[in-house]
């Protein structure tokens, strides 16, 4: 019987899921990291399903496959997975990735810091973690420019009528808004109608808004909304980050911080230099820091240092055999009719 086996490494950042190939996955083809982006998506999703997927996955899973950079800085090529597809960029996998860069021996560590970057399909990340005696123990990266694309988009939503948003982008486009905006109050409202309304709004936004990022057709699409509190500048704020098909990201959410922080900048809320503390619904923070402006093909573009920890949760072989029907994974139904259909 034939048997196709892929190695993996899981890690968590917050509390969201990193599921990192490290065997049987196929060689991506092409000069550029988006071209093996592509690659990936035309004639090997099935290796995506069968990761993120049920029985080995859940709906909330999330993936790296790691690949031969195209930028001459880069020790090493990624690209992130979750249950729609392919995102551009993740800052919750890049924080777990960089310490398994150093624990795989990729780079010669280096105390107290240790610095090397990661090309992802938004660009090239700059990473420095933090070690002692040998061990990571926090990891920060550069952000790729950052910039908001619109301020005040008035978007009308089903059930909710217009609602107003910002939208950013921190290596992915996200609406922006606090939930109050909905009428709904971001700590007492179910998250399940959180949710609903963040999803509903992207809908809206995907069906009559075009996104165009200055460097790549592959980059202009929304990737999902960051609903916020209403917490003042100088506080910890919290993030929901409903992305891709309605998946919640348990972590503060990397890029969103990333998106969140240089649309602040842009307008006039926070200074170059200043932390800030995010949350997820996982408690656990991430750090977001305006690095300073950057040459870029876009308005109020700025670099943004975000900072967390992953950490390891297990490592194996899949098996997955030829004559197994649900070789390639499924997603969980809603119903029982779609099963039969």
């Amino acid at each position: 019987m034939t048997v196709t086996r892929l190695g993996y490494t899981d890690m968590h950042t917050a509390g969201e899921p990193v599921r990192i190939v490290t065997k049987g996955y196929p060689a991506l083809r092409g000069p550029s990291i988006l071209d093996r982006r592509r690659d990936a998506k035309d004639n090997h999703d099935h290796l995506r399903q069968a990761m993120n997927y049920e029985p080995r996955g859940h709906s909330g899973m999330y993936g790296v496959i790691p690949v031969e950079p195209s930028h001459p800085e880069a020790v090493i090529g990624v690209l992130f997975t979750h249950h729609e597809g392919y995102s551009t960029m993740c800052g919750h996998a890049t924080i777990a990735i960089g310490r398994w860069v150093v624990d795989q021996g990729l780079v010669p560590k280096t105390e107290p810091v240790t610095r090397f970057a990661i090309e992802a399909p938004c660009g090239l990340l700059r990473l420095a973690c933090t070690l002692e005696k040998g061990e990571v123990t926090h990891v920060r990266f550069e952000s790729v420019a950052a910039f908001p694309f619109a301020r005040d988009m008035t978007i009308h939503v089903p059930g909710f009528g217009p609602i107003v948003t910002d939208i950013s982008y921190g290596g992915a486009f996200y609406c922006i808004l606090s939930s109050s905006r909905f009428g709904l109050d971001f700590f007492k409202t179910s998250v399940d109608e959180l949710v609903a309304a963040a999803g509903a709004l992207t809908d809206q936004v995907r069906a009559h808004t075009a996104l165009v990022h200055p460097d790549a057709a592959d980059l202009g699409f929304l990737y999902g909304t960051i609903l916020t509190d209403d917490a003042s500048i100088s506080d910890e704020s919290w993030n929901l980050c409903v992305f891709a098909e309605r998946q919640i990201d348990r972590s503060p959410t990397g890029s969103g911080v990333t998106a969140r922080m240089a649309l602040d900048h842009a307008k006039g809320l926070i200074k170059p230099g200043v932390t800030r503390t995010f949350k997820g619904i996982s408690g656990e923070p991430f750090t977001g820091k305006v690095k300073g402006p950057v040459e870029f093909a876009a308005s109020d573009a700025v670099t943004i240092e975000v900072g967390g920890q992953g950490y390891y949760a297990g490592e194996g072989e899949f098996m997955i055999e030829a004559n197994d029907p649900l070789r390639w994974g499924f997603e969980l139904a809603k119903k029982f009719g779609d099963v039969r259909i």
